[in-house]
C-alpha cells in the first residue's frame, strides 16, 4: 500500500491531497516566454467578409464566411477561412494579425520568433543525442569485432570473401543516413 497515492474522490482541499500532486523539474527549466500579442484595436482595423473557396462544398462557396482583415499603419492583410463559422474566423484572423503586427514591431524578440528558436534548440538537441548514440553503437561494435578477430566460414569462397550463392546489398550503418541528400 503505498500512502502516496491517495483515491480521486478526496477533495483537492483536504491537507493530505497535497502529497500527491506530482513535481516535475522541467516547468523550472523551461524558459518563460512572452505573453501572447493582443489585437490591435478595433479603430485601425478595416474588416470585410468574403466568399469562401475551396473543400466544403457549396455552403462554403455562397456564404461569406471567411474573414479579412487589414492593419490601417502597417498595411498588413490577413485572411483567415479555417472554419465555416464567421465568428470562429474573426477571431482567428485577430490573433493572425496580432502575432504579424508583433513580428514587425519586435523581430527577434517577438513570441513566435522565441518559439522558433525553442524548437529549432530541441531539434538540434535531438539530433546531437541521435548521433551520439549511433556512434557509441559503432564504437561498440568495433570493440566487440575486434575482440572475436577475423573469422573465416566454411561457406566462403576463398579469394572473393564473399559467402556463395548471396547477394550482398549494402546499408546503411545508421537510419538517419536514409534521409540523407547527396
Amino acid at each position: 500500500m503505498n500512502i502516496f497515492r491517495l483515491p480521486q474522490r478526496i477533495p483537492r482541499t483536504h491537507p493530505l491531497a497535497t502529497l500527491s500532486r506530482p513535481f516535475t523539474l522541467t516547468a523550472l527549466r523551461s524558459k518563460n516566454l512572452p505573453p501572447r500579442p493582443k489585437p490591435p484595436p478595433d479603430t485601425e482595423i478595416e474588416e470585410s467578409f468574403l466568399k469562401g473557396s475551396g473543400p466544403g462544398g457549396q455552403k462554403i462557396n455562397k456564404t461569406n464566411s471567411a474573414v479579412q482583415l487589414k492593419h490601417v499603419p502597417t498595411g498588413i492583410v490577413v485572411k483567415s477561412q479555417a472554419t465555416r463559422s464567421r465568428s470562429q474566423n474573426r477571431k482567428h484572423a485577430r490573433e493572425l494579425l496580432a502575432q504579424k503586427v508583433d513580428d514587425l514591431l519586435h523581430g527577434e524578440q517577438s513570441r513566435s520568433s522565441i518559439v522558433g528558436q525553442v524548437k529549432k534548440k530541441k531539434a538540434a538537441s535531438a539530433a546531437k543525442k541521435s548521433r551520439r548514440k549511433y556512434r557509441k553503437l559503432d564504437e561498440e561494435r568495433e570493440a566487440a569485432g575486434e575482440e572475436e578477430g577475423p573469422e573465416h566460414s566454411p561457406r566462403e569462397s576463398e579469394g572473393s570473401g564473399q559467402v556463395q550463392g548471396e547477394t550482398t546489398i549494402e546499408e546503411p550503418k545508421h537510419p538517419q543516413e536514409n534521409n540523407k541528400r547527396p
